[in-house]
């Protein structure tokens, strides 16, 4: 019984440290922008990766203008040279909620701007412009923070120029976070991202961070600032060092710290108001955090108050004692509301009791997400600009035509109800010194309305492929120096209405399905190609044979060349054999006439023997005398 005991225990320890080490950590990126080396900042010794191979730009030293960024000497900027986008790409990011924070940071050199201005986007939205004077803040402006939904497994980061100095990045931090985290309502999900605005520790007598608070090393260094140049009435603090418990209602990543310290108004003033700038015309989702910490109150009822946002209440008769189980104890109030104007004014009006109390506010932003450009009609456009050898200053990073704003240089976009995507209608790179090629990927466009590459220097064959780009209504690649033959795929361009194809080295015959289309008010130019021939107004073509017909009468030519050389060889050695024996038999004539009359006398003379010899026989002896 005591050995089943102990295997039980055993067991059941198994099962408990199998499941601690199944659980996986969150995922945490943090970059170093313009680092050759990793690094490891104090006091926490957190470590961030050098940037090499994420992007472009040039790596440079730099500094950040506030205490608020990481300790970082290195930044990476982007000269409008190398494009109007710049983006990092970060691949292999697991799906899931991810808080993304981006530091800038200023060049360490005086021939720079020393405040450049530009666009944030992320995921192809457009997050946040900074804001003139922002290198003079101790607060939000010297970075961006998003809370958003990553499912494609990667990470688009883009800085967008503004004609107001060169973008400059210090520093890049991707921190997964719980899935409902800052949950708001219907609206929240992949569809929205979420920006701080502002984050206030109302009671807190200098600003700080989340590690200062002890919280949680995985929700990040989240940035706290005291509220003294935002409340009206701040002389009054009040803190405890007991433990504040959370209820459910609060953030499961949240220090329990923050509440440990909160800001009671005073007797000549009952009332605490806040107010924030903000951008007009948008939403805000509005944090409010709570904890019943002041010793004179201890039970439910003795203090009750109303809550208004620029003037409308949202949340009437609030006890925190009640509504969060008891003293000590978190609460956590949350609405979302539209505001019309440039601030944001939060009032808390005691009901009940002579004083309001308040531990922290967060305000954020809610922005609703792009919608991203069709992923292979992104990926036709990339090769595209690999064949061609796009110029840098053309761009042509992230998301082609998010955010709106900042659309790619040359490509135009339409919105396609259907698959509700971003596609390309057209594309518009004439007389841009383009000297590459046009790839079989172009037909990945197949939402092409129109096409334009004349005035460069492209050169090999117009693929067949582009045939296949139903849609294509105008195509000029007029002054290339595109070769071969037009494809015969450019006749199933039943939408085709202008065709540009002159100035070129296009040989052969004019498909005859283009031809016939002159006759429907279609508008093409085949003139300045000397080897094109078939329709009025060019000449006149004779027998069309296919690569293949030529190249088979080129190979039947040269065997009967050959055929000629051998037999001619052949005939030259054998005459030269016949007059070499007439030679011989020149030279050997005397003696063998000689010796033939010899021959001939002997054969005479046996013949006269023989006959006189038969005669003496047959005649009998002759007669005695």
């Amino acid at each position: 019984m005591l050995r089943f005991h102990y295997f039980f225990l055993f067991l059941c320890f198994c099962v408990g440290l199998q499941l601690v080490c199944s659980r996986h950590e969150p995922y945490v990126m943090r970059i170093s922008c313009g680092a050759r080396h990793d690094v490891h900042t104090a006091p926490t010794k957190t470590l961030w990766y050098k940037d090499f191979a994420y992007t472009g730009g040039i790596p440079y030293n730099g500094t950040s203008p506030s205490f608020i960024a990481p300790h970082l000497t290195t930044l990476r900027y982007f000269p409008l040279s190398e494009g109007p986008e710049n983006c990092y790409n970060i691949k292999r990011v697991p799906h899931g909620h991810y808080s993304v924070r981006i530091f800038f940071g200023m060049v360490v050199e005086p021939s720079f701007d020393n405040e450049p201005l530009f666009d944030v986007s992320v995921e192809g939205t457009l997050v946040y412009t900074l804001p003139s004077g922002w290198s003079n803040h101790d607060d939000e402006q010297v970075f961006v923070e998003t809370l958003i939904f990553l499912d494609d497994g990667t990470a688009s980061l883009c800085f967008h120029s503004t004609g107001h100095g060169d973008p400059a990045i210090l520093a890049i931090e991707i921190l997964q976070v719980d899935d409902r985290a800052y949950y708001f309502g219907p609206d929240f999900g992949k569809g929205t991202i979420i920006r701080t605005v502002k984050r206030l520790s109302c009671g807190a007598q200098e600003s700080m961070f989340d590690v200062d608070y002890s919280g949680d090393h995985w929700g990040g260094d989240r940035f706290w600032s005291s509220i003294k140049t935002f409340g009206q009435n701040s002389d009054r603090r009040i803190s405890t060092k007991n433990s504040t418990k959370s209820t459910s209602k609060a953030p499961n990543f949240y220090p329990g710290s923050i509440y440990q310290t909160a800001l009671l108004s005073t007797d000549n003033e009952p009332e605490l108001t806040y107010t924030v700038d903000v951008d007009p015309n948008k939403k805000y989702s509005v944090w409010l955090h709570f904890a019943e910490i002041d010793p004179s109150v201890t039970s439910a009822g003795q203090r009750v108050m109303d809550i208004s946002i620029n003037g409308d209440t949202v949340f009437p008769a609030v006890d925190i004692v009640k509504m969060a189980g008891g003293v000590n104890s978190a609460l956590v109030l949350n609405t979302t509301v539209p505001v019309s104007g440039r601030t944001l004014t939060i009032t808390l009006q005691p009901k009940i009791g002579t004083h309001a109390i308040i531990s922290a506010i967060e305000i954020f932003e809610v922005i609703i997400a792009e919608s991203k450009t069709l992923l292979d009609e992104v990926r036709g456009l990339q090769s595209l600009k690999n064949a061609l050898g796009l110029p840098l200053r053309l761009g042509w990073n992230g998301d082609p035509c998010v955010p709106q704003q900042h659309p790619w240089s040359g490509a135009d976009c339409q919105f396609d109800k259907t698959s509700n995507k971003w596609v390309i209608d057209g594309i518009g790179l004439d007389n841009q010194g383009l000297r590459g090629f046009l790839p079989n990927e172009i037909s990945r466009l197949r939402h092409l309305q129109s096409i334009n590459l004349s005035g460069n220097s492209i050169h090999g064959p117009i693929p067949p492929a582009l045939g296949t780009v139903t849609s294509l209504e105008t195509l000029d690649l007029s002054y290339n120096f595109f070769n071969g033959s037009i494809p015969e795929s450019l006749g199933q361009l039943t939408s085709l209405r202008t065709l540009n194809l002159n100035g070129n080295s296009l040989s052969g015959r004019i498909p005859a399905a283009l031809g016939g289309r002159l006759l429907h008010r279609a508008k093409f130019n085949f003139t300045d190609n000397a080897g094109l021939c078939g329709i009025p107004g060019l000449p006149t073509c004779g027998t069309h044979l296919t690569v293949g017909a030529k190249i088979g009468i080129g190979l039947g030519a040269c065997v009967f060349v050959l055929l000629i050389a051998t037999c001619i060889t052949c005939w030259w050695k054998r005459r030269q054999n016949i007059l070499r024996v007439q030679r011989i038999a020149a030279r050997d004539a005397p003696y063998a006439k000689s010796r033939t009359q010899f021959n001939r006398d002997v054969q005479m003379a046996r013949s006269y023997s023989h006959e006189h010899t038969r005669t003496a026989a047959e005649n009998g002896p002759p007669l005695l005398t």
